[in-house]
């Protein structure tokens, strides 16, 4: 029998990185205005960026493609914890709350690495 579709919003990598994007969104909103054009769009866009390039592994077919783009998001995932460091290091964000999102972070990444390695061991079934 085949395996039931499951939509990307369904996936549970998607709903992980949606609740840490809205997390960000909700600490980016405390930052100071001037850092509108800087830390504050940069971590929004970053953190939003996680979410939407699992979205769109979901609906490329090709391994090779799923791995490429799931590439990209470790890339995100990085760059938002840069920004997170940053945001701490202007205490614009405790020490406390900066370490715990950037471990949830860490968190998706070491699931985002299983996937990846579960694509890669998919790919050389094929070949």
């Amino acid at each position: 029998m085949a395996k039931e579709y499951r939509k990307f919003y369904e996936n549970e990598l998607w709903k992980e990185a949606y609740e840490l994007q809205k997390e960000v969104f909700k600490l980016t909103q405390t930052f100071p205005k001037d850092e509108c054009y800087g830390l504050i769009s940069q971590l929004n866009k970053s953190s939003n960026s996680v979410c939407a390039n699992i979205a769109e592994e979901h609906g490329r077919y090709f391994f090779a493609d799923k791995i490429r783009v799931l590439y990209i998001v470790r890339g995100e995932l990085q760059e938002t914890q840069s920004h997170l460091i940053v945001s701490q290091s202007r205490n614009y964000v405790s020490k406390e709350k900066c370490t715990e999102l950037v471990n949830k972070y860490e968190n998706v990444q070491m699931k985002l690495n299983g996937r990846i390695n579960d694509f890669y061991k998919k790919k050389e079934k094929i070949k």
